[in-house]
């Protein structure tokens, strides 16, 4: 059973469709099949854009909206019904399925895309497309295009114009409804389960990639058989390296070890990154530095909520970080100076968090007229701040050198504040402790 609606999905074309200028089409193609290696492919993930419009989860697919149609404003193209092909690559919906399952009012074999569509866009004066994305479709719409323009003598008229559909489509997958935001509570609930089962594990001597396997392990077994992103599992210098993905490494004692890891749970993705100490206890370098991160992301915490600007957040958590180097003597001088001058860009060069959604680095902007955009309930963003002290870094002492700390949450903007996703997996210090000391008194 699909977590989101039929009625939603026809709700988000009519939202869509009202926002289009009069006279326009809109097209937006799915995703392809990718070969992995030779004849063997990646696991199919549809176009985010596509899905969040039709939630119809199969490639070689164009969805094509066409407001004030008299016969019909949402046309789908899609494979055709073929029990041969379909003893080998499963079930596909065809046109008959798309009508009705799917909400569609017109549907046609994709192979006959090229007769039909010049004619749907004919007539209309503007195209909405996400144009530069895939380039073998941009060719594509431009040629059908060019069959229209080239029968203009016979009175034919081609569109005039050609306007980017992101940014509308955009803004509306930012808000998201209760029911997506009821997937996105579950994909938080299952991934939090999963870094807990890993702080469990954890021991000296264990490797990255078993922690990983671990993580999957719960996630698969929760019904969310994908990550939404490459697993991060990076034990003492590797915590330092950000989009650390190779998780190789035998994990030692006295290591940090940095996790970052969400399932995707029916397109929604989690976002997760809790750090911990692989033998159980925080040196007090490593619980010093921790403690800063942990009251960075409280505060950023604080100042979510509607009215306040997306930058508050991150603004907070370089001032809290700031303050806790410099009072552990990594960083020297006036604070406020040394934010200005970004002193903390080292050890902090990150943002505080991104938007949230389908995508893990969802769509949406940031900005609106130059200026930070004003938070609205049913936003969802991480929040990431991070204290990473360089191996290599000659300017502070030896024993704070290798030290990568993030701590991550996922939250929902309200008009009260912002509830947090992700609340169920520790991250107190003390908390950790206990869960990783009750897991080795049940191992002995």
């Amino acid at each position: 059973m699909m977590s989101i609606t039929k009625q939603e999905f026809a709700r988000r074309r009519k939202n869509l469709m009202e926002l289009l200028e009069p006279g326009s089409i809109a097209i937006i193609p799915s995703a392809r099949m990718l070969t992995r290696s030779r004849d063997s492919e990646y696991p199919f993930r549809q176009d985010s854009d596509f899905y969040y419009l039709t939630g119809f989860d199969e490639p070689d697919a164009v969805l094509a909206l066409l407001p004030g149609r008299e016969a019909g404003e949402v046309v789908l193209f899609c494979r055709d019904r073929d029990p041969a092909m379909e003893l080998w690559t499963g079930y596909r919906a065809g046109p008959e399925g798309a009508v009705a399952r799917y909400g569609a009012d017109d549907a046609f074999p994709i192979t006959d895309i090229d007769d039909i569509l010049p004619g749907l866009i004919e007539g209309r004066q503007r195209v909405y497309y996400a144009m530069g994305r895939h380039a073998e479709f941009d060719q594509q719409v431009m040629t059908w295009v060019n069959v229209i323009r080239s029968k203009v003598r016979s009175g034919a008229e081609p569109p005039g114009e050609f306007l980017d559909l992101d940014h509308l489509l955009h803004d509306m997958r930012l808000f998201k409804s209760a029911a997506e935001l009821r997937v996105m509570r579950r994909a938080g609930e299952i991934s939090a389960r999963a870094h807990e089962r890993a702080m469990k594990f954890c021991r000296p001597g264990v490797y990255e990639y078993q922690l990983e396997a671990e993580i999957l392990h719960e996630f698969a077994m929760a019904g969310a058989r994908f990550p939404a992103y490459s697993s991060i599992v990076g034990a003492g210098v590797n915590g330092c390296i950000l989009h650390y993905v190779e998780n190789s490494s035998q994990i030692r004692d006295g290591d940090l070890v940095l996790i970052d890891a969400g399932c995707e749970l029916d397109f929604y993705a989690a976002d997760i990154t809790r750090t911990f100490p692989a033998n159980g206890r925080f040196s007090p370098e490593q619980r010093a530095l921790y403690e800063v991160v942990l009251a960075s992301q409280k505060a950023a915490f604080e100042v979510i909520r509607a009215g306040n600007h997306w930058n508050q957040a991150h603004e907070e958590t370089v001032r809290v970080i700031t303050e806790g180097l410099c009072e552990l003597g990594l960083l020297k001088g006036d604070v406020s100076e040394l934010i200005a001058n970004e002193a903390y860009r080292p050890f902090y060069m990150h943002r505080a968090g991104h938007w949230l959604g389908m995508d893990v680095h969802d769509v949406g902007d940031y900005k609106v007229g130059g200026t930070w955009r004003l938070l609205e309930p049913g936003m969802v963003m991480t929040v990431e701040p991070g204290i990473y002290v360089a191996p290599d870094n000659l300017d502070v002492e030896e024993r704070w050198r290798g030290i990568g700390i993030r701590i991550e949450d996922d939250v929902v903007v309200t008009r009260e504040g912002c509830d947090i996703l992700t609340a169920d997996v520790p991250k107190e210090v003390d908390d950790i402790e206990a869960l990783m000391a009750e897991a080795q008194r049940g191992d002995g």
